[in-house]
Order: C-alpha cells, then structure tokens, then sequence
C-alpha cells in the first residue's frame, strides 16, 4: 500500500496540532475520566497495583516489545546474510529505529512538561490543580516534585508498532501489522486511563505523535538511500 509520506507528514502535523488544542481547550479529557472513576470509593476501575492486570498490561508487554526490538537488532547484526533478512533489511531497520527513538522522545517530553495525571488532581481525590500541558501552576501551589504524565510513555511502546505498515509489502499485511499495533497501543494506553494514570487525550497524542516520528524515520532513511543511490562512485 503506497504512501504520499509528504503528504502524511503534513497531514499528521495538523491533526497532531488541532487534537492538541481541542483538549486544551475543552473538558473533554474530565468527562471521558469521570466515567473510570467511583466517587464514593474515590477508587478507580482498576487498581494499578493488581498484579495479574498489571502483569500482562504493563510488565509483562514491556519485556515483550524489548524482546522483539534485541531480536530485530540481532537479525540486522548476526543473521544479516539470511535471504530473509535481506530481503526486509530496509522495514527492519525502521522498526528498529522506530522502537528507540518514540519512547525515547515520547519519555523527554514527559520529563519537561511537568503535567499531572487524572489520579494526581483535586478533581479524583489528588492534590494538583487540574492543570493542561501549556498551563501555568497557580501562583500559591506548592509542588515539592515534578509530574511526568504528559504524553503516555507507556502506550508509546505499543504505538512505535505502527512502524511494522513499511516492514511488509503487501497491502493486506500492512494493514493487518498497523491494526495490529494500534490494538497493542490501545490496549496500553486504555489500562492506564483505567487506573487513573492518562487522561485519553495522553494516549490520543501519543499515537499521533509516534506515527509522526516514524513518518520522519522513513523519510530520513529514504534520504539516506537517495543519497547513496546519486553518490558518485569513486575511480
């Protein structure tokens, strides 16, 4: 299934910037949230800390997603004249690239917009204003720590999946692989949401964002093949 990747590109920056603002300026995200949370109990659907759900929701799904992108780096390193191999070096590569650097970048932005989860604010029983990611903190809180829950770091391990639509080369494959992804995505970031720790737009943005970043990991790896493709060979 062939892409216009300048025209995704272009297209999945304006969603990106318009999803971004649709949440920061309604309430979306809080009417979405109300509905994971008992307010008697002040209890959320799921407890983060039950360990079956979070066996095969958060722990053991990471351990998964690690394992697959040290067996892809194993591929392109010790099996690289595998017929196979060859054949898909080029998706392998991007995958690859992909399961870095999304939760890479996914996990700096956390780490700098210092924005709550749906369990740290006053709303759900927690102790931060409500506070969107362009927002200022009010001038009389006292925060003693910073916050990390803007995007969904953990989803975005799931979503970098998406980078498997340029691994195969049927239509039909790439279809199953991005539907495939977005299941393993959703099913991250939904588990958070449930036990308090993402608001939807979080998971919303992530997913956006990492389809963005794996956009721009094709495109640099086609640079990088037109380069060398027009470099001269040397005499």
């Amino acid at each position: 299934m062939p892409i216009n990747l300048n025209k995704q590109l272009i297209t999945t920056t304006i969603l990106l910037i318009a999803v971004v603002t649709l949440f920061q300026f309604t309430e979306l995200d809080i009417f979405v949230q109300n509905f994971f949370y008992n307010f008697e109990t002040k209890s959320w659907i799921i407890d983060k800390n039950e360990p079956i759900l979070k066996f095969f929701f958060y722990d053991e799904i990471k351990v998964l997603l690690i394992i697959f992108g040290v067996a892809i780096l194993f591929s392109l390193i010790f099996l690289k004249r595998n017929r196979l191999v060859q054949e898909y070096k080029k998706g392998l590569i991007i995958v690859l690239l992909s399961a870095i650097f999304v939760p890479l970048i996914i996990g700096s932005l956390k780490d700098i917009t210092n924005t709550p989860c749906p369990c740290n604010i006053v709303h759900f029983n927690g102790v931060y204003p409500e506070n969107k990611v362009f927002e200022h903190y009010p001038k009389d809180f006292v925060q003693n720590s910073k916050v990390k829950c803007w995007p969904a770091g953990h989803a975005s391990g799931g979503f970098a999946l998406m980078a498997l639509f340029f691994l195969f080369k049927t239509p039909r494959n790439q279809k199953r692989a991005l539907i495939g992804a977005l299941i393993v995505g959703w099913s991250m970031g939904t588990y958070k949401m449930l036990s308090g720790d993402h608001f939807l737009s979080h998971t919303i943005i992530t997913m956006i964002m990492a389809w963005l970043i794996i956009l721009i990991i094709v495109k640099c790896t086609q640079f990088k093949q037109k380069d060398k493709i027009e470099k001269p060979t040397k005499i």
